[in-house]
């Protein structure tokens, strides 16, 4: 046997995995990206699931997707990949078109039987010559038949044994990318700690899968991928939801208020409800509620009692949510609003990503009904956002949403977990025993920030009511004079509008003398930072504006996107976020990129984009 020499140095490099829905592409992806992370690489997934709940085995439909890039310099999973993983025709089939030009093929090959094909609809027994592929590049590994052999004397039975083909898939991988076993070893047996031969079997077929690797394939080049200089600390791998559960719980530790999330299952926001679930210790309450509306109740109840109050969902949930956060808006209850966007409308796509509720949760409410709108730009922001949110709710006594979307909520990425003290206090604006003593109301006010203060039931002589009927300005009881109900629609526009004082000024990345400003929300930055970095590297002088402050707008926004004589706006929509800028720039015409397709951005559409547009 010879021993492989070729090993190519890259900066990053993207690896796909992709199979049937029940093969653990995600396990065999997450614990890949968990070991790139250890080793010092920075890191962006994608988990591409299918919305089918497990297509038929084999078929085109049931396909599943894990997509990561690892190394430095690191800001999205990447358009295309270098190497495949493919576990069987149809994932070969549906995921070639994400495979970049010289990438390696890995593939079982004992799936290459008749009626496997069939299935997956090739029209010939051939699919390396029926898709055109590059036999040099393609590992055909009869992945099948190493397993049974590997697990021969195991005692599991045959459908035990499939389930951990994917760990062979994924040692074969570590081989190709100097990953070392012993780390992908420990991972497994934190996940397989109550099951010791599922540990043991798994253990032994990913030694397999790297030692196949390691004793055949001597003439394809395996990769060592540089590592990202990093900020001492302690790292983990964190996906968005996640990470904004984590951001919520560093609320309540910083505001003192214990934290409940009245909740309904939805996909792509129900792991928040999970996670929060989990932590009793921190004395999180999380409540599965019976639907979306006694979701966001209970959680206004809760606000009324003092605590930090959150309600999570998606877009469909957001829309029964409306009248209750009416609710939460005349009152002028502290309430958290996530919603993690999904594909639309109705039910849509509801694992695929979109951008698509901005409107709604500008405007989607009955009445003059201001709320303060934020979007966090990658898994990791999903931490400070959740965290910015909820300070901004209770500091400003208002409803705060929070967009998310299934891109970033799913996907991960390397996070230095913070310090207690890189936060900073959350200050509730609580009724004092001063303000008691001289005839406090409900709805007395701060002069300077136009903000109501908090009274906690139990509080000795803090009854009171708030609710959904107007109230006077000056007595807080029931009032329908219209000069009055005026004067309180004022009160809580100023409200909401002070808040532009209270939060960062826009920062413009990029070359500073472009006259031409590429402009997104959310999730789409890393996209966007990486294609204004393209562009520039090109000699077209670009600028980035990321928005994650959306109503109100950063105070020096307006002012620093009027400087640039192109605005370009990217967004996963139609353009509701260009349709909103353009109604607060009527002297500019603000340009457009838009994609609605279920998938992130990939960075040549944008790129593409912005050259047409300044080349127009």
């Amino acid at each position: 046997m010879l021993e492989n020499t070729t090993i190519k140095t890259l900066p990053k490099v993207v690896v796909r995995f992709a199979g049937d829905s029940g093969d653990g592409m995600q396990l065999a992806g997450n614990i890949f990206s968990n070991v790139s992370a250890a080793q010092g690489n920075q890191i962006s997934t994608f988990p591409d699931y299918p919305a089918e709940i497990r297509a038929p085995q084999g078929s085109l439909s049931g396909v599943s997707g894990y997509q990561v890039c690892i190394g430095r310099g690191v800001y999205t999973p990447g358009d295309k990949a270098d190497v495949l993983v493919a576990m069987n025709p149809a994932a070969l089939k549906t995921n070639i078109s994400h495979l970049k030009q010289g990438g390696i093929i890995i593939c079982d090959s004992d799936t290459f039987r008749p009626a496997d094909l069939r299935k997956a609809e090739y029209a010939t027994d051939d699919p390396v010559t029926e898709l055109k592929l590059d036999e040099d590049r393609t590992l055909l590994v009869p992945m099948t038949s190493l397993l049974k052999e590997t697990l021969a004397d195991s005692g599991m039975d045959q459908k035990a044994i499939m389930k951990s083909k994917n760990m062979l898939a994924l040692g074969i991988v570590c081989w190709l990318f100097d990953r070392p076993v012993e780390s992908v070893l420990r991972k497994l047996q934190a996940k397989f700690a109550k099951k010791p031969g599922v540990y043991e079997a798994n253990a032994k077929v990913v030694q397999a899968g790297w030692d196949y690797a390691h004793n055949t394939h001597a003439s394809i080049s395996s990769y060592r991928i540089e590592t990202a200089p990093t900020r001492k600390g302690t790292y983990t791998d964190v996906n968005g939801n996640t990470a904004t559960a984590w951001g919520l719980i560093m609320a309540s530790q910083k505001s003192g208020r214990p934290l409940y999330l009245g909740s309904y299952p939805i996909t792509p926001a129900t792991d928040i409800l999970h996670e929060l679930a989990k932590r009793k210790d921190l004395g999180v309450k999380a409540c599965q509620m019976e639907d979306e509306i006694a979701g966001i109740c209970s959680a206004i109840g809760a606000s009324y009692a003092g605590h930090l109050a959150v309600t999570s969902t998606s877009g469909p949930g957001l829309a029964l949510k409306g009248e209750a956060m009416g609710l939460a808006v005349m009152a002028e209850l502290p309430l958290v609003i996530i919603d993690v966007q999904r594909g639309g409308p109705s039910t849509g796509l509801p694992t695929k990503t979109e951008q698509t509720d901005l409107m709604q949760a500008l405007y989607g409410r009955n009445g003059e009904s201001p709320i303060c709108v934020v979007a966090a730009a990658s898994p990791t922001d999903c931490f400070t956002m959740a965290f910015e949110a909820a300070r901004i709710a209770i500091e400003h006594m208002t409803p705060v949403i929070l967009l998310s979307d299934a891109f970033i909520a799913n996907g991960s990425s390397a996070w230095r977990i913070p310090e207690a003290d890189e936060y900073p206090e959350i200050k509730p604006q609580f009724v004092t025993p001063e303000m008691l003593e001289k005839g406090w109301k409900p709805y007395q006010r701060n002069a300077e920030n136009w903000v109501r203060y908090w009274a906690v039931p139990g509080m000795e002589g803090a009854m009171h009511r708030v609710g959904g009927l107007e109230k006077d300005f000056e007595t807080s009881v029931i009032s329908t004079d219209g000069a009055n109900h005026a004067r309180m629609v004022e009160a809580r526009r100023q409200k909401v509008a002070h808040i532009a004082t209270d939060i960062p000024a826009l920062e413009i990345q990029g070359c500073k003398d472009a006259d031409t400003v590429l402009v997104g929300w959310g999730g789409t930055y890393g996209h966007l930072y990486t294609a204004m970095e393209q562009l520039n590297e090109e000699g077209r002088k670009v600028a980035l504006a990321q928005f994650c402050y959306i109503n109100p707008l950063p105070a020096n926004a307006l002012e620093e996107l009027r400087r640039f004589k192109r605005i370009i706006v990217a967004e996963l929509n139609t353009g509701m976020f260009a349709d909103y800028l353009q109604s607060k720039l009527p002297e500019k015409e603000i340009l457009r990129i838009n994609k609605i397709e279920g998938q992130p951005f990939m960075v040549s559409e944008i790129t593409e984009g912005v050259i047409k547009h300044m080349e127009a």
